[in-house]
């Protein structure tokens, strides 16, 4: 049977009656037509269409014109600012504000000064580049890159292996075995943080205005992870820090150095000027008068010389303000063990095998930072802080203190309190259980953590409950506190730094080096002609104490956090941080005290009279975006671009003395809070 069938033929009939079927429904149709002439006719196809649903608007759509938005508009973005001359935003700048002022090497130029000092520039903490130069397989391809500083693209690429890196040993506090992290050299190690994020670039732009060169200025770069003495057994940096200053001192005619340190470098070179006239092999073997010889002055920048508040909240629970409100914001978000993320470990497993952090916890106990009912700042009003930007001029300082005397006032003293009523209360209300002789509970085995375990999680349920327990805390107790949640950091911790005060300065331990980045228990060098300077910000909240409360019992988790539902703007209690006056990091009793009256005239810790100043820059924010960070910040790291303060140091580099320079420049109430500690001169 053939798979093919012939098609039927059509007969003429069937024809025939299809078209008589057909006419009469045209016909009907014209009729039709014809009745409503108003109506128009819709083919056929747009009846379909509209007869079709429209597609739905789905949240893939959205997303992706989102991004294609952002992309756009980034990529036009770019081609304007590379196609606009290099002065349009200086231009648009001074449309809005007026004609901006020179920048102080070109003004200090035109009034005839001349590069004459040589210049050396010791950077703080986190602010130098490091790179690798040894590694474990996942960082083969980052041979002498930065893995600090720069892009930090390494952080996003390949995070567990950047912390692996980043970490030092937690028993001998250097290179962990395989690994290889040093200081990038030269001005480079230090000018820019990140690309756009100056800070030591302005300055030594500045500087080359009045005919500096790289021959007269030198970047103490070291690797600032590293407990000060280690920089030397390892890096020797001291002794290169000794060397450069020599040489640069012989080579530009036997004119003494100018040193600028910036934060941490500050007590860098505290131990420094130690280190270089003390015998070797401890020492450096520069004998007595090595400063006197070398050294012109030294131009601190904001320095935290009795430490910071904030270190302690970095160590005990890897916060600071701003991480406290992120964790606020997304609970359990920066520490939660889904899908190993877990930042907030890994950050303070990190960060604890630092031992450079543990320099600036607060030093001289309950004596300078005050006691459960006590504090030197007592009485600071928040609202006097925004009443001396308006107006610069400090009339009557004492008066200003006693104008708020009477107002609520926040117990600075308490440095970490256990909920807000305890910071709050008096202390004769706060009952605390010793935690001191508490002994830890067991935690489960080490089986989710796995490699963000930290010492927290050796403590125990029943440790943890101790540390609440206490209630509060103030700055002799933190370092107790910090031994007991932190024992192996502070082994190593305690056998570098000291924080308390020396009884007698003449007592031979005080020549080992765990005490020469310390003030209180050590001596300036005899160099009678030398000045020192503190320069620093006033006029932004800066974290002084803490409210903190227990957080949620998981194996992975820290078991402290920040109370940031704890408010109260009587006592300047923000987001659980109470605030004082400050550059937002360092206040202004730690940059301000040793100079106000710990070092003035002539002291048991400044036994030749080095004439010491401070100089304060009352902060000012920018007025508009294009300013940048501005040209008048009192912040940690943007006071490197005030104009004010690069022409004091400047001036200094170029011969003045501190009286040229009109002697004190004091916004604060630093004289007043100076006055009420109680110490030994």
């Amino acid at each position: 049977m053939s798979l093919l069938r012939r098609r039927k033929p059509i007969n003429e009939s069937d024809k025939t009656s299809e078209a008589s079927y057909s006419k009469p429904q045209m016909e009907k149709q014209e009729d039709d037509d014809g009745n409503d002439k108003n109506k128009k006719k819709i083919p056929s196809k747009i009846k379909k269409k509209h007869g079709e649903k429209p597609p739905k608007w789905s949240c893939l759509d959205t997303c992706c014109w989102f991004i294609g938005c952002i992309c756009v508009m980034w990529w036009l973005l770019l081609f304007l600012y590379n196609a606009m001359p290099a002065s349009f935003p200086q231009y648009v700048t001074e449309v809005i504000t007026g004609p901006l002022p020179d920048p102080p090497g070109v003004k200090l130029k035109k009034e005839g000064l001349e590069a004459k000092h040589p210049v050396v520039f010791v950077p703080g903490i986190v602010t130098g580049g490091l790179e690798l130069w040894e590694g474990r397989e996942c960082a083969e391809v980052l041979f002498r890159k930065r893995l600090w500083g720069g892009t930090f693209g390494e952080v996003y690429k390949r995070p567990l292996c950047w912390v692996e890196h980043m970490s030092l040993d937690n028993e001998t506090g250097l290179d962990p075995c395989g690994i290889r992290v040093r200081p990038v050299s030269g001005l480079v190690a230090a000018d820019y943080f990140a690309p756009g994020y100056f800070v030591w670039a302005v300055l030594i732009a500045n500087l080359a205005h009045l005919g500096y060169e790289e021959k007269a200025m030198y970047m103490a770069a070291y690797d600032w992870r590293l407990s000060f003495q280690n920089t030397e057994v390892r890096d020797q940096t001291l002794s290169r820090i000794k060397s450069n200053i020599e040489l640069m001192v012989a080579t530009n005619g036997g004119k003494k150095a100018v040193v600028i340190p910036h934060s941490m470098g500050v007590l860098y070179f505290l131990h420094f000027m130690k280190w270089v006239e003390a015998p070797a092999p401890m020492g450096g073997g520069g004998g007595p008068d090595w400063c006197s010889k070398h050294i012109k002055a030294v131009v601190n920048i904001g320095g935290p010389f009795l430490g910071v508040p904030k270190a302690i909240a970095g160590l005990f629970s890897a916060e600071a303000k701003d991480i406290a409100v992120a964790r606020a914001i997304a609970p359990g978000f920066l520490d939660n063990d889904i899908f190993q993320l877990q930042t907030l470990q890994h950050m303070m497993r990190m960060i604890r095998t630092w031992d450079s952090t543990m320099s600036m916890i607060p030093r001289g106990g309950d004596t300078i930072w005050g006691g459960l009912d006590w504090s030197p700042e007592e009485g600071y009003s928040c609202g006097k802080k925004r009443e001396r930007k308006k107006d610069f001029q400090i009339t009557d300082q004492a008066g200003a203190e006693s104008a708020v005397s009477q107002a609520r006032s926040a117990n600075y003293g308490r440095i970490i309190s256990f909920g807000k009523d305890v910071a709050e209360a008096p202390s004769s209300d706060v009952e605390r259980i010793d935690f001191r002789g508490a002994v830890k509970g067991h935690s489960a085995a080490n089986t989710t953590c796995r490699d963000v375990w930290t010492e927290y999680h050796d403590m125990g349920f029943a440790g943890i409950k101790a540390v609440a327990e206490y209630k509060t805390y103030a700055a002799e107790s933190i370092v107790d506190l910090l031994h007991f949640v932190a024992p192996k950091m502070m082994v190593r911790g305690t056998a570098h730094f000291s924080y308390g005060i020396a009884d007698n300065l003449d007592d031979p331990k005080y020549k080992h080096f765990k005490y020469w980045s310390n003030p209180l228990e050590t001596t300036l060098p005899n160099a009678p002609e030398m000045e020192i300077f503190s320069l620093y910000g006033v006029g932004l909240p800066t974290e002084r104490a803490y409210v903190y409360k227990l957080s949620s019992a998981v194996e992975c988790h820290i078991p402290f956090q920040i109370d940031t539902s704890a408010d109260d703007e009587d006592t300047c209690l923000k987001d659980g941080v109470y605030s004082v006056d400050g550059d937002e990091t360092v206040p202004v009793l730690s940059a301000g005290f040793l100079c106000a009256k710990g070092w003035r005239g002539k002291t048991r810790f400044n036994p030749s009279g080095i004439r010491t100043y401070i100089r304060e820059y009352s902060h000012s924010p920018p007025t508009n975006l294009l300013e940048g960070r501005g040209t008048l910040s009192g912040a940690h790291v943007d006071i490197m671009g005030n104009f004010a303060l690069i022409e004091d140091v400047i001036r200094v580099a170029a011969g003045a003395s501190g009286e040229e320079l009109g002697g004190d420049q004091v916004y604060s109430n630093i004289f007043n809070w100076s006055e009420k500690i109680d110490l030994q001169l």
